[in-house]
């Protein structure tokens, strides 16, 4: 027997957490797609392109591929931005060194 969270989500189309690659630019100056995150439900860890996204209206919602959680919430406006990353323990983000610096 499946729960009434699993029925709601098990049968609507997803895309990949790359689906978040434009939006997050606008906040971003590095890919954070590319980063790793941690599910606070579950504590599967993995890259933010493994996420599962739904959206874009009335925003994007990220689940955990593992436990189906919510780990991101992203909406816009026109003037503003709201990312909610209550579902995420933490979040790697690799920084590239130019030529000369540490």
């Amino acid at each position: 027997m499946t729960s009434p969270r699993e029925d709601t989500y098990q049968d609507q189309d997803y895309q990949d957490g790359n689906a978040l690659a434009g939006p997050l630019s606008e906040i971003f100056a590095v890919d954070v797609t590319a980063a790793g995150g941690r599910c606070a439900s579950c504590g599967l860890t993995g890259p933010i392109a493994s996420l599962r996204v739904y959206g874009p209206e009335p925003g994007y919602v990220a689940r955990c591929p593992g436990c189906e959680e919510v780990v991101m919430r992203l909406v816009r406006g026109p003037d503003a931005a709201w990312l909610d990353l209550r579902g995420t323990v933490s979040l790697r983000i690799s920084l590239r060194h130019e030529e000369g610096r540490p």
